[in-house]
């Protein structure tokens, strides 16, 4: 994490709770008070950057300048943190494989289509391992098969796309993974064509309903270790979100630290050989589907 030198502004409490509110209003993440000296520090350099003395005026441009939009997005890059490698959670990955992947291809066998969305997708990683373990699978040849993976940074999302990784990105990637579905590159390691086939990126914030509108039916959502950055009524409003885009029987897989506990009981808890997840039940209520999961940008 760098630090700007020169940029000696103070926020003030009343300032903190403006920009926190306008900031959980626009995509959910609460910062608590214990977290005012990160978003002064972060968000300091954008008041040089704008010519503005203050963060009062940093609200205000933010709520009333034209370029409004385009500022909120920087100052959400600033502020969130994106942190992850491949076959994260490897046990819970190992569960999708071995278990709800055959079941899927029992269930769509007729229609030949998987469609899996990874929301909150950093840096791309997630997605592509879940490629690879499609494609290990060798149950899905012939299909149409389409992963797509979602974030509010513009920044991890070029990354995703660009598909080339550092060493931190395999502290838990086996050797034989690697020479199959990886091959050298400038930055490290590139993610084979094959894989990358699968998988499409998009700019989308969890809380754009009418955006999220695009994302069609899915089989499964994986969004692990996005939700612990909500409050409770933004956490409500994105798991009402993944209920409508899942299928009946759709899975959705969460952190090994996230729980629907006392959040809502239209999920199952479905106990897997090796991980808890949670399913949209067969009898959930189905509403009119998209029929593209990719079309976000």
């Amino acid at each position: 994490m760098s630090i700007v030198l020169g940029c000696d502004v103070k926020m003030s409490a009343e300032e903190f709770r403006l920009l926190r509110d306008m900031i959980h209003e626009h995509c959910g993440i609460r910062f608590d008070d214990d977290l005012k000296y990160l978003v002064e520090r972060r968000l300091a350099p954008r008041l040089a950057l704008h010519d503005l003395g203050d963060f009062t005026a940093y609200h205000r441009f933010l709520r009333f300048s034209h370029d409004r939009e385009k500022e909120m997005e920087a100052a959400v890059e600033l502020l969130t943190t994106n942190e992850t490698y491949f076959f994260r959670e490897n046990y819970q990955l190992r569960a999708f494989s071995e278990e709800i992947l055959p079941e899927l291809h029992d269930r769509n066998r007729s229609g030949k289509r998987l469609r899996i969305w990874s929301a909150g997708c950093s840096s791309g990683e997630e997605p592509y391992s879940i490629a690879i373990l499609v494609l290990e699978s060798g149950l899905f040849h012939g299909w149409n098969v389409e992963i797509f993976g979602n974030d509010i940074s513009q920044k991890v999302l070029a990354l995703a796309r660009g598909g080339e990784y550092a060493s931190r990105s395999f502290r838990q990637t086996d050797e034989d993974v690697i020479r199959k579905w990886f091959e050298p590159c400038e930055k490290g390691l590139r993610v084979s064509e094959k894989a990358r086939k699968l998988v499409t990126f998009g700019h989308l914030n969890l809380l754009d309903e009418r955006r999220i509108s695009l994302v069609g039916r899915v089989d499964v959502i994986f969004c692990r270790n996005v939700l612990i950055y909500f409050d409770k009524q933004a956490k409500l409003r994105v798991l009402r979100t993944f209920y409508d885009r899942l299928g009946r029987g759709g899975y959705l897989l969460l952190g090994h630290s996230e729980s629907l506990m006392g959040l809502t009981a239209d999920y199952e808890l479905v106990h897997l050989e090796h991980d808890l997840v949670y399913r949209k039940p067969e009898g959930g209520q189905q509403h009119g589907w998209s029929t593209k999961i990719g079309d976000a940008s």
